[in-house]
């Protein structure tokens, strides 16, 4: 096995054990970054001469006897998230040459614990797509077919695990955005309940939605990843001040007494692809099987969700992205004559498209006479949903559904299509407007070998039960071992 081709508790026994070195990790991973990232797409940026550094660091620190988890591991970070003295484009024009003064919440702790950062991954603008193709950077390949999309909006992070280009990665998720592209990309991806991570340094899209979270090669790295990221900060106004546990401690091999719940109207979702139902199918029996009792339950307003989504996410992206005006930082366009000629030439050429397409929609859905019936309506049909899966997940401990309707679509297939886009994420928008925990979990592949992802959802706080329930099945099965031939 090649270093790169560990996974983040494989590569932590080695290195504590003294059989190889951080540098050692690091030149691999970087050297696997030089030889596929042109063809991937999967960084923006590489920090080969400051990974090497905090590798040398870790040895140091690992010789010395205080080694954690994640001392000496690289990891790579999602493009929206700020890091010091590293660039932070969001994958904008408008943010090409942005370096931030500071490190995100995330970014802290993962430097505290002595991890090696690589790079930062690529994604769709300022977060908004599912496919990774609103980039200006070009897009993300997704390493099993160069000609899928990876999903998106972090889709970079997801082909980089999958392609052994970093040992783990963090990404985002306002609306699926660490659960689709693991599902395409055969990875595991956990998006946390709203407030258990901190949100100090990411550059925001949609405040109320956001959440940082792991992406990693299997169910027990992203429990380790969970272990260094979780918890309250008071930087954070939306953070909760609640202790967080040991996730793996809640790895376990059997769903003895369990209860999960299968909602019909996504089982009975119209556009489901049969290679998706049959995996997904195929899933809950092999769940059964290790114990748990599976239920019918029944989530009666998703049918909203899209639109509701997308009422509520615009809204809150045109508010926060206000602020890229061409006067503070970031890209200036110098050509007009006045200041209001700057801020039209800087945001027009600054945003890639659908960046403005969002923002346009935002603008008009909190413009006077419109709030109301447009962003009020679509907060109370967040909350029915919010109820419906209370509600269910009063009957069972988790709910299982698809991630994705389709597996990985060819690249540019759903480009010029802004609805079909949006519908790609039909399946995950719901946590993300609940406010609830959700996982991604390779259940199986496509007639064409293209990965297919479980979702796990559950109770508020609760990332305990996902991540059991996603250990026990990858205990039982071998879909998270499979890697693309590269």
């Amino acid at each position: 096995m090649k270093l790169y081709e560990l996974t983040l508790h494989e590569a932590h026994g080695r290195l504590k054990r003294g059989d190889i070195s951080s540098r050692e990790l690091t030149g691999a991973v970087l050297d696997r970054i030089g030889n596929l990232n042109g063809d991937i797409g999967a960084y923006i940026t590489v920090d080969r001469a400051g990974a090497l550094a905090a590798a040398d660091a870790a040895d140091a620190r690992i010789a010395s006897g205080d080694v954690v988890p994640l001392t000496g591991i690289p990891l790579a970070v999602k493009d929206l998230m700020c890091t010091e003295g590293l660039k932070t484009t969001c994958a904008s024009k408008i943010l090409e040459d942005f370096v931030p003064p500071y490190d995100a919440a995330v970014v802290e702790k993962l430097k505290a614990q002595g991890a090696v950062i690589v790079g930062k991954t690529n994604m769709d603008e300022f977060a908004m797509g599912s496919s990774n193709e609103h980039s200006a950077f070009g897009p993300t390949r997704n390493p099993w077919d160069r000609s899928r999309i990876p999903g998106g909006s972090s889709g970079g992070s997801a082909a980089a695990v999958a392609a052994d280009m970093c040992i783990a990665a963090l990404g985002s998720d306002t609306g699926g955005s660490i659960r689709q592209p693991a599902s395409h990309c055969g990875v595991a991806g956990l998006k946390p309940t709203y407030g258990r991570v901190s949100r100090y340094g990411l550059v925001a899209f949609a405040s109320s939605l956001d959440q940082i979270g792991p992406i990693a090669k299997d169910v027990r790295d992203c429990a380790l990843m969970m272990n260094a990221i979780a918890g309250h900060d008071p930087r954070d106004s939306t953070s909760v001040p609640r202790n967080a546990p040991d996730y793996t401690a809640a790895l376990k091999e059997d769903l003895a007494g369990l209860r999960v719940g299968i909602p019909k109207e996504y089982i009975e979702q119209e556009g489901l692809h049969p290679d998706v139902s049959r995996a997904i199918r195929s899933a809950v029996s092999t769940i059964e099987g290790l114990g748990a009792e599976a239920v019918t339950v029944s989530l009666p307003h998703v049918r909203y969700v899209v639109a509701a989504y997308y009422v509520i996410a615009p809204s809150e992206a045109s508010s926060n992205l206000a602020r890229y005006d061409g006067v503070k930082y970031g890209f200036r366009n110098t050509s007009g004559d006045d200041l209001l000629a700057m801020y039209r030439n800087t945001r027009s050429e600054g945003f890639g498209p659908e960046v403005q397409r969002r923002i346009i929609i935002g603008t008009y859905c909190l413009s006077a006479g419109y709030y109301e019936a447009y962003y009020g309506k679509a907060s109370q049909v967040r909350t029915r949903i919010r109820e419906d899966f209370e509600n269910a997940l009063t009957t069972c401990d988790a709910i299982l559904s698809p991630v994705a309707p389709t597996p990985a679509f060819p690249i540019g297939e759903k480009v010029d299509d802004p609805l079909t886009m949006y519908l790609s994420d039909i399946f995950t928008l719901s946590a993300n407007l609940a406010g609830i925990p959700g996982m991604s979990v390779p259940c199986g592949f496509s007639g064409e070998g293209l990965p297919i992802g479980l979702q796990i959802m559950g109770r508020h706080f609760d990332e305990e039960t996902l991540l059991r329930v996603a250990h026990a099945f990858q205990c039982a099965t071998d879909f998270h071992t499979s890697r693309p031939t590269l």
